[in-house]
């Protein structure tokens, strides 16, 4: 499991109150603007008790989440731009935070770039240097992707495809790119009882790796509101995987016992985030893998847990 930024997959909102009027769910279409002459779309689903998301065809971003907080005002928790120039411009590029986009081909980092697959190896972007980071320089989060709203009694959802062809990923000389062709969808559905659930569907004609992510960022108190560095977490996991100085895993299971990486029980996320903890340090904070206490449980396991419903991941 990836660390903060990209910690749910189910986000609830189970604990906020719903306006009292219900509507229909809806999917409203607009227009965000062009990429090299092609048009952006953005889908905004909102759910019978007005619970809104909106996800954009540039690299399948989760533009916004507004819920409805105890008193049934709407705030949006997650964090993102008003236009695509917010996206694509330099600066954004330079620094990419990855603001709520789908990651692909591979979500976290691949050591030095290269890795190797049946007796052969693969070269990828270095875009991390020394390693490359969700996917290189032409990663899932910078693509177009085909949209397709879909709805039912219970549920509005947005269907995102595209086919990443064999060897992207690989734009500087020297690489390889990424082996076999791969089909994926993405699926974003808001249902009406306030829960957004994102399903990841991927086939290819080729041994390939694959690590499928969505890289949102949180701020249950609302965008702009300031840090969440008082805000609560808990995650149901007694280990996580160290790293190196440059964020790869070392191999290692450590316990979580006596670290400030222990969130067995709720803790402020700021309580020792700049404490002298080498994790930390090397982290800047909390960039890490969590591993969720599977036991033999091979389905979806409660992560993080919230005041009436957890968030799962698989």
């Amino acid at each position: 499991m990836r660390g903060l930024c990209a910690l749910v997959f189910v986000l609830a909102a189970g604990v906020m109150a719903a306006p009292a009027a219900a509507a229909v769910p809806k999917i409203h279409t607009a227009s965000f603007g062009t990429l090299n002459g092609q048009p952006v779309t953005k889908y905004t689903l909102t759910n019978s008790k007005g619970m809104q998301v909106a996800v954009i065809t540039y690299g399948g971003i989760v533009q916004s989440v507004k819920v409805p907080d105890r008193k049934g005002h709407m705030k949006n928790v997650t964090l993102g731009f008003k236009d695509l120039a917010g996206y694509t411009s330099p600066a954004y590029i330079k620094s990419n935070p990855y603001f709520g986009a789908i990651i692909g081909r591979y979500g976290n980092r691949i050591a030095k770039g290269t890795f190797t697959l049946n007796g052969q190896t693969y070269k990828v972007d270095i875009n991390n240097d020394p390693n490359t980071l969700h996917g290189g320089f032409k990663g899932f989060n910078v693509q177009l992707w085909d949209a397709t709203p879909v709805r039912t009694g219970k549920s509005v959802a947005i269907k995102l495809h595209r086919v990443s062809p064999a060897g992207e990923g690989g734009t500087t000389p020297g690489t390889t790119g990424y082996p076999g062709n791969v089909d994926v969808t993405v699926t974003y559905t808001l249902r009406n009882d306030n829960s957004l659930r994102i399903d990841y569907l991927a086939t290819t004609d080729a041994p390939t790796v694959l690590n499928l992510t969505n890289h949102a960022y949180w701020n249950l108190a609302g965008e702009g509101s300031g840090t969440i560095y008082d805000q609560q977490l808990q995650l149901i996991a007694n280990k996580y995987t160290p790293v190196d100085s440059t964020l790869i895993p070392t191999g290692a299971k450590d316990s979580v016992a006596g670290t400030p990486m222990d969130f067995r029980k709720f803790h402020a996320i700021g309580d020792r985030i700049r404490g002298s903890f080498q994790q930390l340090v090397f982290g800047r904070g909390y960039d890490h893998n969590w591993i969720l206490n599977r036991g033999n449980n091979k389905g979806l396991l409660v992560a993080a847990p919230c005041a009436t419903r957890p968030a799962a991941v698989s």
